[in-house]
């Protein structure tokens, strides 16, 4: 039965509102099934896993020539579960990740070594 604490619950969760990175994480671990001696070795293989369903969608581009954004946006959304996943493993929160990669390739740029090859630029 639904009461008043569950339709102020409602009336707080406004769909057009982003969410932080660190939501999702806590949001996307209640849902994470795997044995606790597979940290980091299972969210690990699957990220690789659904991020070969993301290129095997662009490449049927090629095949179908057919643009399937819907299809391809879902598997980059399975990705990002996987993503949480890891980090919640490796015990990082999602927005230190994200701000850590930003002033990296904010520093690559500022140096003018956005292009080019390896991790020590």
């Amino acid at each position: 039965m639904i009461n008043e604490t569950d339709l102020e619950a409602w009336d707080y969760w406004d769909e057009d509102v982003d969410i932080t990175m660190n939501y999702y994480q806590n949001q996307a671990a209640k849902t994470a099934i795997y044995k606790s001696e597979h940290a980091v070795i299972y969210p690990a293989l699957g990220l690789a896993a659904e991020a070969g369903e993301v290129a095997n969608k662009v490449k049927k581009i090629l095949r179908d020539g057919k643009f399937d954004r819907k299809a391809i946006a879902d598997e980059v959304g399975d990705c990002l579960w996987y993503i949480a996943a890891l980090c919640r493993d490796l015990n990082v929160d999602m927005s230190d990740l994200a701000q850590g990669n930003l002033e990296k390739l904010q520093d690559r740029k500022s140096r003018g070594v956005l292009g080019g090859n390896g991790d020590n630029r």
